[in-house]
């Protein structure tokens, strides 16, 4: 089992499986397994400078993908359930539609959020261009504001960690 999570490792390793990995982590990260995908898209643009836009636009093709299957758990489970049946609570993801979505970057309740929008079957297509456009800006925004920082004060952080 130890070589199995050694080698899993050393497969998902920076740079050398760089795109793939940033892809594979943003995907299972918006599935509701709590992971976050931010540290692996920042690894790879400081790395790899030059490519800020195409990791940015990996990491939000892998994370819409990963908010899809959620939409599709929440369709699946309503099924099952057999029907719409909701708590009132709701209603106003009902009355703002596919435009909810846009929150879907927001940590804890960004992936419940798509689930949710399946359950309520919104319209799948524009709720998929709405979780874009949200995780598209969450990535921009916080990979640009991370690379802003000088990396003295990420080697002081580290040295609180016991890293050198």
């Amino acid at each position: 089992m130890e070589a199995l999570v050694t080698s899993l490792i050393d497969w998902f390793a920076l740079p050398r499986n760089g795109l793939t990995s940033v892809f594979v982590i943003a995907f299972v990260s918006a599935t509701l397994l709590p992971m976050g995908s931010e540290p692996a898209v920042f690894g790879f643009a400081k790395l790899n400078p030059d490519q800020f836009w195409l990791v940015v636009v990996v990491a939000t093709a892998g994370n819409t993908l990963g908010g899809i299957v959620d939409y599709w758990m929440g369709a699946g489970a309503s099924k099952a359930v057999g029907g719409r049946h909701h708590h009132r609570s709701l209603r106003w993801l009902e009355r703002l539609g596919p435009k909810a979505l846009f929150f879907s970057f927001l940590p804890a309740v960004g992936d419940p959020l798509c689930a949710v929008a399946g359950w309520l079957r919104l319209a799948f297509w524009p709720s998929v261009a709405w979780m874009a456009v949200g995780k598209f800006l969450r990535y921009t925004v916080m990979t640009a504001v991370l690379l802003w920082v000088p990396d003295g004060w990420w080697r002081s952080v580290a040295g609180l960690f016991g890293a050198s």
